[in-house]
């Protein structure tokens, strides 16, 4: 498949299952559209840039990069809200890195 569909793909599983614990736990629209589309962004992020890293390892440092704004603010109102969006960030950054890397031609 061609990188960028892969990723956009990839990036829409990843903010599926990013968003369903979300969803449960009743939290508001606008956090989910926002995790929903870190993941898409990041998706394709991790399928068109060219750095020398490969795999996992890029597509957590990806991840984290889109993430740093929202981080930034969602921290300096609600510190320990931000490790279950790390624990997170660090799984479906190293997933999307590696099946990008791994099914892109």
């Amino acid at each position: 498949m061609e990188k960028t569909w892969l990723g956009l793909l990839l990036g829409l599983f990843a903010g599926i299952i990013d968003v369903i614990p979300m969803v449960a736990q009743n939290l508001t629209w606008d956090a989910n559209l926002s995790a929903f589309s870190l993941w898409i962004v990041s998706g394709f992020l991790i399928a068109r840039t060219d750095i020398k890293i490969k795999g996992a390892i890029k597509g957590i440092i990806i991840s984290f990069l889109v993430l740093l704004p929202s981080a930034i603010l969602i921290g300096w109102k609600e510190p320990l809200s931000l490790a279950p969006i790390l624990v997170m960030t660090i799984i479906l950054g190293a997933a999307l890195g590696f099946l990008i890397g791994k099914y892109s031609r």
